[in-house]
C-alpha cells in the first residue's frame, strides 16, 4: 500500500506530542531558543540564535547585517548558523522534535504551513501593528505569507520574492542569429540550434536534482496556459495539456542538455551555465549576481519566463521568503528587534541587492539599484503590473514541501531517464495533492 504524506503526518503528530512533552522542561533558560516549550519575552538583551535558510549562498550579506545590528544594539549578540537550503526543512523538523529551535530563522513560504501547523512559530500580527514596519511591507507579499501559513495569520515577516527567470547568453544567441527566447516556440528552437554535442555545447541546462519540481511545474503551466491549480477539489497538475507540456520539456534532457543534469541542484546548474557553453538556464533572481561575477553584464540577459505565441504569460507562484520568530525562544523581545532590523529599509535593501531579489520593504523597493539590476526590474514589472497570470501553488498544505520535494524529485529523475512516463508522474503527484487537499479541507471544518 502507498503511504501518502497526510497519513504519515497524522502518525508523526502523535509521536511529536510525546517528544515535545518530554523536552519542554528539559533545559533551563539561557537566553537562546533551544529549550522548546512556550518560550518567554525575555529581557531584550543577551544572545539569540539565527538560522539562515540559504547558508553559504547568503552567509556574507547576513554577517554584514548582523554586524550592523550588533553595532546598533550592543546588548544583543546574534549567533549565526548557516543551513543549506536543501537541508533546512529536515533540520527544522528535527529541531521541533528535539526542542532545539533557534530564536529566529529564515522560513520560505513552501515550508511555512508544515512548521506553523506544529505550533513552532509565533504569530506576528500584533507585533507588526505596533512596529515601525507597519505599512512598510509589500501588501502582496504579506497576503502571500498569510495564505501560505494556512491559518490566516502572519507567521513570518516577508523579506523578498524571487521570480523565475530565463537567463540566456546574448553572445551565443547573436552568433547563431537567434531571436530573444521570449516565447516557448523560440525557446525550443534556440535549444536545438545552440546544441552541438560533439563540441560539448548545449542549448539548455535542466534541473534534475533538488528543487526540480517547482521548475517543472513552471514549464508545464507556462506552456499549457492553465491558470488555476485546482478545478473544484482536484488539481490540474495531470490535465492532459500539462502532461503534454511536461513531455516536451523533459524531451530536452540529453537531446539539448548535458546528461549530468539529471543530478543538478541549483548550485551545480548555475556553476555549469556560468563556466560552460550552454545557451539558456531557468533559475530565479537569486543567481543574478553570480552570473554578473562570472560573465559580466554584456554576455547575458535575464528575462521573464517565455509566453505563449499570443503573448499569454502564465507563471506559478514563487514562495516569498521571510523571517520567523520561534515560539520556543526565551528572548522574543531581542529576537523581534533583530527581525525588525533585518526587514528595515537599509537592511532589506542590502540583502536583496546582494541576492538580486525583489525587496518586501516598500522603501527598499524604490532604491536605485533595483532599476540597475535588469532581471529584478523586469521581474518586478511582471509581478506587479498584472501582465501575468499567477498560478498559486498550495503552500498552505502542510504536506506541500514533502510532496514537492522528498516524495517526487526521485520520480522526476525517472521521467528524465525514461523509466517513468510523464503521465504516470503527473497522475501520482495529483493523487498525493488531492489527498492532502481533502485532508486540509476537513481540518478547516
Amino acid at each position: 500500500m502507498t503511504i501518502f504524506p497526510g497519513r504519515r503526518r497524522a502518525a508523526l503528530a502523535l509521536a511529536l506530542s510525546g517528544v515535545l512533552a518530554l523536552t519542554a522542561t528539559a533545559c533551563g533558560d539561557d537566553g537562546s531558543g533551544g529549550a522548546g516549550g512556550e518560550g518567554a519575552e525575555g529581557s531584550s538583551k543577551g544572545r539569540i540564535t539565527f538560522w539562515d535558510n540559504n547558508g553559504g549562498v547568503r552567509t556574507d550579506v547576513w554577517k554584514e547585517i548582523i554586524a550592523d545590528f550588533e553595532k546598533a544594539n550592543p546588548d544583543i549578540d546574534v549567533e549565526y548558523v548557516g543551513v543549506a537550503s536543501k537541508e533546512v526543512q529536515s533540520k527544522y523538523d528535527t529541531a521541533i522534535q528535539g526542542g532545539a529551535l533557534p530564536d529566529v530563522g529564515g522560513v520560505g513560504a513552501a515550508m511555512l504551513a508544515g512548521i506553523a501547523a506544529q505550533g513552532a512559530l509565533e504569530p506576528l500580527d500584533e507585533r507588526i501593528r505596533t512596529s515601525e514596519l507597519l505599512g512598510k511591507l509589500n501588501k502582496g507579499m504579506v497576503e502571500s505569507v498569510k495564505a501560505a501559513g494556512g491559518q490566516d495569520k502572519l507567521f513570518t515577516v516577508p523579506t523578498s520574492a524571487s521570480n523565475g527567470v530565463l537567463y540566456y547568453r546574448t553572445d551565443l544567441f547573436k552568433a547563431a542569429g537567434l531571436d530573444e527566447p521570449t516565447t516557448w516556440a523560440k525557446f525550443y528552437a534556440a535549444a536545438d540550434k545552440l546544441t552541438a554535442k560533439d563540441e560539448n555545447r548545449f542549448g539548455y541546462t535542466i534541473r534534475g536534482g533538488a528543487g526540480s519540481i517547482a521548475q517543472a511545474l513552471d514549464a508545464m503551466y507556462g506552456q499549457s496556459g492553465i491558470t488555476d491549480f485546482w478545478e473544484g477539489d482536484k488539481t490540474t497538475v495531470n490535465d492532459p495539456k500539462n502532461v503534454a507540456a511536461l513531455e516536451k520539456y523533459v524531451g530536452l534532457f540529453k537531446k539539448n542538455t548535458p546528461a549530468a543534469d539529471v543530478n543538478n541542484d541549483f548550485t551545480k546548474m548555475v556553476a555549469q551555465w556560468d563556466s560552460g557553453e550552454i545557451g539558456m538556464l531557468n533559475h530565479n533572481l537569486g543567481s543574478y549576481q553570480d552570473h554578473v561575477k562570472a560573465l559580466g553584464t554584456d554576455k547575458f540577459r535575464g528575462i521573464p519566463n517565455p509566453t505563449l505565441d499570443d503573448g499569454t504569460r502564465v507563471m506559478v507562484s514563487n514562495p516569498v521568503d521571510g523571517l520567523g520568530l520561534f515560539s520556543s525562544s526565551k528572548n522574543k523581545a531581542a529576537a523581534w528587534k533583530f527581525i525588525e532590523f533585518a526587514a528595515s529599509h537599509a537592511s532589506n535593501s542590502k540583502w536583496n541587492r546582494s541576492a538580486g531579489a525583489i525587496p518586501a520593504n516598500v522603501e527598499a523597493a524604490r532604491d536605485p539599484w533595483l532599476q540597475e539590476a535588469e532581471p529584478t526590474k523586469l521581474a518586478a514589472e511582471v509581478l506587479f503590473s498584472g501582465k501575468a497570470t499567477i498560478v498559486q501553488l498550495p503552500y498552505y498544505l502542510p504536506d506541500w514541501n514533502t510532496i514537492s520535494k522528498a516524495d517526487n524529485e526521485a520520480n522526476f529523475q525517472k521521467v528524465l531517464l525514461g523509466t517513468m512516463s510523464a503521465k504516470d508522474f503527473a497522475d501520482s503527484l495529483a493523487e498525493q495533492l488531492n489527498e492532502a487537499q481533502a485532508e486540509w479541507k476537513a481540518q478547516q471544518k
